[in-house]
């Protein structure tokens, strides 16, 4: 797939735990560990905007698009 999560690079610079997170915006730790290893299928925005607002980022900070190395 060619967007990648960058979420737990994000977490490691802010020196944050998933627990943590989990707790601060309102997301079950399974939910966010889905997340984190890009095995989710969708984020909502309200999501995405709950953690840019924790992490102090830009969501750009957690997606970014990268193009099939196959195409």
């Amino acid at each position: 797939m060619p967007i990648v999560v960058n979420l737990d690079v994000v977490m490691a610079k802010r020196k944050i735990s998933l627990n943590e997170l989990s707790e601060k915006v309102d997301v079950t730790p399974a939910n966010l560990s889905i997340l984190k290893t890009g095995k989710a299928k969708a984020v909502r925005f309200s999501t995405l905007e709950a953690l840019c607002e924790v992490l102090r980022c830009q969501p750009g900070d957690i997606l970014a698009y990268e193009k099939d190395k196959n195409e």
